[in-house]
């Protein structure tokens, strides 16, 4: 199935070094569409996954450029990773009545720590929303998927977390977009820093150490569903924290 979905790239000249790094790369497709699959709902297809993240597999190959001193894995997983997240965003497939109620928790989670002076747990967050703890939960899970590409990060070979930045290869080197995203990663950094503990750990084993939601609650002796809602929570303080210092992050 993966081969095929690359077979569009027939006007190209035959080049066997081309198809051995597209096979070769091909796991790397695999990872990460299932992993964006996993927070999806039951209608979303992996084998469309698969397949916009071979067209994007295939994007970077074409566009590799060494001399930039940037790893083929580390810049295929960019392009991996924005072509899956384009074909979601250009199916649509979140409804409104989702991404509402995405905006009401992150709300809740501003206004719960502007009036409490202090990071808030899920009990003061379900207070400020006016619903129980086991309700709040519910909404977390049902909110788990949107955070999709809104602030994921991953670790880059100097060990500090490095911001996903879709832009256009020319620009990539800029001095604006590398003070941009040194800033944004100072910005992620000194927000993790202020998230409670086992926030930071699950982040830490999904992000950093790129378990699945299921291996993260196996280490931690949680159900995945668990896992997902405190990740979810996660990014929604994330966004708060950052989006007050860097507008446009919550757009």
């Amino acid at each position: 199935m993966a081969a095929a979905a690359y077979s569009f790239h027939q006007e190209s000249r035959p080049d066997p070094e081309r198809e051995r790094l597209i096979i070769e790369h091909l796991p790397q497709v695999r990872l990460i569409a299932r992993r964006i699959h996993e927070r999806l709902p039951d209608t979303i297809h992996l084998e469309d996954l698969l397949s916009a993240g071979v067209v994007g597999l295939i994007q970077a190959i074409d566009n590799f450029d060494p001399l930039q001193n940037v790893r083929l894995k580390t810049y295929a997983e960019f392009r991996i990773r924005g072509a899956i997240l384009d074909s979601l965003r250009d199916s649509d497939w979140a409804p409104r009545m989702k991404r509402r109620l995405a905006r009401e928790l992150e709300a809740a989670v501003e206004a719960a720590e502007r009036h409490l002076g202090r990071v808030p747990d899920e009990a003061d967050i379900a207070a400020e929303l006016r619903i129980s703890v086991t309700e709040y939960r519910h909404r977390l899970t049902e909110v788990a998927a949107l955070d999709i590409g809104e602030l994921e990060f991953l670790r880059d070979d100097s060990g500090l977390p490095a911001a996903y930045r879709y832009v256009s290869e020319p620009e990539e080197n800029s001095p604006v977009v590398q003070l941009e995203r040194a800033e944004l990663e100072r910005l992620i950094t000194a927000s993790i820093d202020q998230i409670p503990a086992v926030e930071r750990l699950v982040l830490s084993l999904y992000f950093f150490e790129e378990l699945t939601l299921r291996e993260v609650g196996d280490v931690m002796g949680l159900h995945f569903t668990r896992v997902s809602q405190i990740k979810t929570q996660a990014i929604a303080r994330l966004r708060n924290a950052i989006g007050s210092k860097w507008p446009g992050v919550r757009a």
